[in-house]
């Protein structure tokens, strides 16, 4: 059963295309957080969870694809999207995947499908360790879901972005969303209405916080990871899709076969040439994927 908004028209923003998302927003309170969330279509419930800088408007293509199959459901992380944090929240991994659990349980969603990506991994993930019972099936694209310390190619990057300069290019120049959304993109070029988009959820600097926390939170959340790490083998036995973009500047060959390992019950799509934002690289093809999977 569905949730219902009873306050659609204040939390719209006014620059949000709805040519391009045209889905009905909906918000659920969550521990103090207003959780915005699109639910669409029926069937087997479908979740999407998003990574860094993105919302629920990374996946529009998908569930346009997918409505028809599936209850296709995509929540933005509080400070993310259209969704609002509660006072003296902190934007760490934890928090979110505490967030996503608490916004499952309220919406009473068994017999789930979970794709993850990027920081979707870790979170969502979690929550499925957390609950194993509900979930059915995971779709994983390019992410992780352990700790990195003792690897250089992620040392470099979340000392960087997520230290002083990064914090610096972040607060003053968005820069997660103005400069690594297009070099994450390699087969498409997103339009000024697509970008504008992704931008004006952080359209000033106060709101650029959370943005740069996930970098930091590479090495920050070591336990976290650890923790999940170890949680993993309660999921081994799941039916997994893998879907990886072989041109990502993030997540490499060597993290898609680990988890090809972790979950041996996994079918693998390379998706070719697609860049770390699979979701807007290759949604047709994801879409088909996850279809073809599950007619088999």
């Amino acid at each position: 059963m569905r949730q219902e908004s009873s306050q659609l028209s204040k939390k719209t923003p006014a620059w949000l295309d709805r040519e391009l998302f045209p889905f009905r927003s909906r918000f659920l309170n969550v521990d103090g957080c207003e959780v915005h969330y699109i639910d669409e279509g029926q069937g087997q419930p479908l979740l999407l969870l998003h990574g860094n800088p993105t919302w629920s408007f990374l996946y529009r293509t998908i569930v346009k694809e997918l409505r028809g199959r599936f209850r296709c459901i995509a929540l933005d992380y509080p400070g993310f999207g259209l969704s609002t944090p509660s006072t003296g929240y902190d934007f760490r991994p934890a928090s979110h995947a505490k967030i996503v659990q608490g916004f499952v349980e309220k919406l009473g969603l068994n017999n789930l499908l979970l794709m993850v990506q990027d920081w979707g991994g870790p979170i969502g993930l979690t929550v499925a360790t957390q609950e194993p019972y509900r979930v059915s099936g995971l779709i994983i694209g390019n992410t992780w879901a352990w700790p990195v310390d003792g690897d250089a190619h992620f040392e470099r990057f979340s000392k960087l972005i997520g230290g002083p300069v990064g914090h610096f290019l972040i607060r003053n120049f968005n820069a997660f969303v103005n400069f690594l959304i297009p070099a994450g993109t390699t087969k498409s070029k997103l339009s000024k209405s697509e970008m504008n988009s992704y931008r004006m959820p952080f359209a000033n600097r106060d709101l650029r916080e959370p943005t740069y926390i996930f970098p930091r939170e590479i090495l920050g959340s070591k336990d976290f990871l650890a923790d999940l790490e170890r949680q993993l083998p309660k999921l081994r036995n799941l039916p997994v899709l893998i879907l990886w973009g072989d041109k990502d500047f993030a997540f490499r060959e060597k993290e898609r076969r680990r988890f090809e390992a972790l979950f041996p019950n996994n079918k693998l799509v390379v998706l070719k040439g697609a860049g770390h934002f699979i979701q807007e690289d290759a949604p047709l093809e994801i879409a088909a994927a996850i279809k073809n999977w599950r007619e088999k």
